[in-house]
């Protein structure tokens, strides 16, 4: 498979403290990666390089080859916290990036409004949205940028149970759809489950990958799937190698 997206030999400081320390990573060509881990292992550190945020102390982070740093951003990013514009509607917030390029283009806004399945919503305000329905609008937005690659900060993190099942099966269909390379950060296993291709386990702090897991759970992950014998033995075999490092972290914190 063609690799889109790569870390080489990354390190990354902040003053003393080394955040990645050697890290190696190569994402293919619509592949769906999560990176679980640790709090404080470089997920977010990692994704901010990889949206070219941030260039690494050390290594380089290359897309299709060629350093982030040197080319025009090609990676969008959906964070936690929604990022919208409260003063734009749901409609003007989705398609305010093509805007600002010139390149405004009413009939993606509306395809898109579609397909997260809120064009009733498109006069509406983010005030007036439910968490689960901006996330939408959040992630509507960054795909009308046409990114190569869809980089997602624990998106739904701060969303209730429910609306977090919903919105899984959702992004996955929607990265399907899309046929859109993937990199989402997660501190969940079962989220990691639900949607990866391949899950990549990140050491403690300094950030390294431990492990890479392919996932070969059927598609579409259904409740049917979760809890099945097979996913619960994935769990546990995910939640081994991620405990260690949860130790360790809470051993080495201050």
């Amino acid at each position: 498979m063609t690799t889109v997206l790569e870390a080489r030999d990354v390190t990354m400081r902040f003053g003393d403290v080394v955040a990645l320390d050697g890290l190696s990573l190569a994402v293919a060509q619509g592949e769906f990666v999560v990176v679980v881990g640790a709090s404080g292992c470089g997920k977010s550190t990692l994704l901010n390089l990889f949206a070219g945020f941030e260039a690494p102390t050390r290594g380089e982070v290359l897309l299709h080859g060629a350093r982030i740093a040197d080319i025009e951003p090609r990676c969008g990013m959906v964070f936690q916290n929604y990022a919208l514009f409260e003063w734009l509607t749901v409609a003007q917030n989705i398609g305010f990036g093509p805007r600002m390029r010139g390149r405004a283009d009413p009939q993606r806004v509306a395809d898109l409004l579609r397909l997260i399945g809120i064009e009733d919503f498109a006069d509406h305000y983010p005030a007036q949205l439910s968490g689960g329905m901006k996330q939408r609008v959040a992630l509507a937005r960054t795909l009308a940028n046409e990114p190569e690659v869809l980089l997602c900060d624990e998106p739904f993190a701060a969303l209730d149970a429910m609306t977090r099942q919903v919105l899984q099966q959702e992004l996955s269909r929607i990265v399907q759809h899309e046929k859109r390379t993937c990199v989402f950060i997660t501190h969940s296993i079962d989220e990691a489950l639900l949607l990866a291709d391949r899950i990549v386990v990140m050491s403690a702090r300094p950030g390294r990958v431990k492990q890479v897991l392919d996932n070969d759970l059927p598609r579409p992950r259904t409740a049917d799937v979760q809890l099945s014998e097979y996913f619960l033995d994935r769990k546990r075999a995910i939640w081994e190698s991620v405990q260690e490092e949860v130790l360790t972290s809470l051993v080495r914190a201050p």
